[in-house]
């Protein structure tokens, strides 16, 4: 059964070079701030970050003296668990109710569990949908 709950997450961007992903990290941990979820990547010589963080005010904080401009924004957050066909029956009813995903990122939870999360166009109304 899929666990679903709307929380807040960093997203910013900084120029990319060799070891950004290592000093974002290192950076964050010296706050002694969790990373619970991450999605990473590079376009376009810039590195870009999507994070939720056990203390996203903190977090921000620390980037922000990175010289990140960082924007806080709500997604949703699903526990499923770690098995076949968990994404293709949250999509489903996501797009069953009509609702658009803008993207989707995950990482494993804890044993046999996948963190799943997910920018909608309309979260209360995806979230709804998973919950039912």
């Amino acid at each position: 059964m899929a666990e679903a709950k709307k929380l807040k997450q960093l997203s910013f961007s900084l120029p990319n070079k060799v070891g950004l992903l290592a000093q974002v990290a290192s950076a964050v941990s010296q706050a002694k701030v969790n990373i619970e979820a991450i999605c990473a990547y590079e376009m376009d010589y810039k590195g870009y970050f999507m994070v939720i963080t056990d203390n996203n005010a903190k977090a921000k904080k620390v980037l922000a003296k990175m010289g990140a401009n960082v924007e806080v924004e709500d997604v949703l957050v699903v526990t499923v668990p770690n098995k076949v066909g968990q994404l293709q029956k949250l999509a489903k009813k996501i797009a069953d109710a009509g609702v658009d995903i803008y993207y989707a990122y995950g990482s494993p939870g804890a044993v046999k569990t996948m963190c799943l999360v997910f920018k909608t166009a309309n979260d209360g109304k995806a979230l709804k949908a998973i919950n039912t």
